[in-house]
């Protein structure tokens, strides 16, 4: 039961996804305190240095702001999260899996199917009878 678990694991899939959601989630912390120390500021600087940052508010009311800068920090942060993901996980693990293939002077006869094995016998066989 354990060995059959233990394949179950080292299969690709398996790997790939728990090493994505683990650098996923380690890297989380990282992007937001990038969002939040460094591009927050900039867009807010942009957007006219006001304390609650690039956007406008809709009604007097402070539930009413829409805040762009916000949604741009967002915008940025994923970018640069899906470009981490890309170029520190799944290029590596292109690379790896190219590398196990087989090159392509490798390649294996196909194995003719087992009723056209058949047919073929017969066929030979009707042809050595003699008088048909």
């Amino acid at each position: 039961m354990i060995k059959g678990f233990k394949d179950f694991l080292m299969r690709g899939n398996v790997i790939d996804l728990a090493v994505g959601i683990a650098i996923g989630v380690a890297f989380t912390s990282l992007v937001a305190a990038f969002g939040d120390n460094f591009i927050n500021p900039i867009v807010a600087s942009v957007g006219g240095g006001s304390e609650k940052g690039f956007g406008f508010q809709i009604t007097d009311s402070s539930k009413t702001l829409v805040d762009v800068g916000a949604l741009i920090n967002a915008l940025i942060v994923f970018a640069v999260t899906m470009a981490v993901i890309y170029f520190a996980v799944v290029v590596p693990v292109q690379k790896m899996q190219a590398m196990r293939r087989p090159g392509p002077g490798v390649d294996e006869p196909e194995a003719v199917p087992e009723d056209t094995a058949l047919l073929r016998e017969i066929r030979d066989a009707l042809a050595r009878r003699p008088g048909i």
